[in-house]
């Protein structure tokens, strides 16, 4: 049989036909409305790579909504990290102190620098960085003359960490704090700051999967508009400022490009709406499953108010009747994505040979742990299906 010819240049190849109905997701993207105009003023004006006024544009809008006063736009949420490591100085053989309950990418790029990963437990109640915990490791950090290069607190699935705890407890000791605010676009912390803000840097994520997205992409935020500066100049190849091309060091190609910041753009001004959706997904979830024994979900403090981009139920095997493991095999079963909570990074082969303070917290909540589908564009019959799937696992 022939080989088939390659599609002529230009031609648009159909999807694939689904044979089966779609399946219920974790958190899919959703669509503003105007993304499709965003993009075509953009193309049209000549604009593709990580330069012009789109992605300054998106900058300044994020800027506005955050609070920070000086905004880099990245290709990923992981290259702002990078870039946050770098100009914060770390250096081959420096200790980078995170939670164990987050994704690799927190700690990824220091590693790939040479630096040496310290994971500490999480509180039991917010599931993020123990305050308590930290001021304790510090104190005995700075007796063996050894603090961290930098502590990355996360706000994990949207809620803030006690980021004015960590700050205060690594000031004490001239430690930096950048926070990894992925997750957590809109969410609040004391005084209604913005999730991020009080930290030397925060970074950011417009992931696919995330509250609102541009199809990729990330950003460094702060107020030392000079250390963000200098991030800008490392995103573009570190090129100084000379007619040819001249370096002084290495540098990335981490600039979000034009089309992507139009996407970006096109979804920032629903960013209250859509928090306000995840916020009623996660009252609808506990509405419908906080009577049965054994489920339990993330505390929200009194001084914080989360943006629920993912709602995560703890199910105790012992009075529910069924572990989590189960559960997320009859939801699969059904169609419906659910993840089991982050395995922390203390326990993930990556790392086992990394130095760690505590862990069962972290360890206890990824064994109960299920991210359920928490997408803004899931309807309420959606999530009644979620719900009763739920229930029907539960001990008669």
């Amino acid at each position: 049989m022939a080989t088939p010819l390659p599609a002529a240049a230009g031609a648009i190849l159909p999807f694939p036909a689904r044979h089966s109905p779609a399946p219920l997701l974790l958190s899919p993207p959703h669509l503003a409305g105007g993304e499709a105009d965003r993009v075509r003023e953009t193309l049209e004006a000549g604009w593709l790579a990580p330069a012009g006024p789109t992605p300054l544009a998106f900058e300044a809008v994020l800027g506005t909504i955050t609070g920070h006063t000086a905004v880099l736009a990245t290709a990923s949420g992981t290259a702002a990290l990078h870039l946050g490591y770098r100009v914060l100085g770390v250096l081959p053989g420096d200790e980078v102190w995170a939670p164990s309950m987050t994704f690799v990418a927190t700690v990824a790029p220091a590693v790939q620098m040479g630096a040496v990963p310290r994971f500490l437990d999480v509180a039991g109640t917010g599931w993020t960085m123990d305050p308590g915990l930290l001021a304790e490791e510090l104190s005995k950090a700075a007796r063996r003359g050894r603090l961290p290069r930098v502590v990355v607190p996360v706000d994990l699935y949207g809620q803030c960490c006690d980021l004015d705890a960590i700050v205060a407890a690594c000031d004490r000791w001239g430690v930096p704090v950048m926070v990894d605010s992925a997750a957590a676009l809109g969410a609040t912390q004391r005084g209604g700051r913005h999730a991020g803000r009080g930290a030397r840097l925060a970074a950011y994520s417009f992931n696919g999967n995330k509250i609102v997205t541009a199809g990729g992409g990330g950003a460094l935020a702060g107020e030392d508009a000079a250390l963000v500066a200098r991030a800008r100049q490392l995103a573009g190849q570190a090129k100084e400022a000379w007619p040819h091309y001249e370096h002084e060091t290495t540098g990335y190609t981490y600039g979000l490009s034009s089309v992507l910041a139009a996407v970006g753009l096109a979804q920032l001004p629903a960013l209250a709406a859509r928090v306000a959706r995840r916020r009623e997904i996660f009252a609808r979830y506990v509405a419908g499953l906080a009577d049965l024994p054994g489920i339990g979900f993330i505390a929200e403090p009194a001084w914080g108010r989360a943006n629920r981009w993912l709602t995560v139920v703890t199910i105790d095997p012992g009075p529910f009747g069924m572990d989590r493991e189960g559960v997320r095999r009859v939801l699969q079963a059904a169609g419906v994505e659910s993840r089991p909570a982050w395995k922390p990074l203390h326990l993930q082969p990556a790392f086992r040979d990394a130095p760690q303070a505590g862990g069962a917290t972290a360890a206890a909540l990824f064994e109960l742990g299920l991210c359920l589908p928490s997408g803004t564009g899931m309807t309420e019959g959606d999530q009644a299906r979620v719900i009763d799937l739920i229930r029907s696992c539960a001990r008669p």
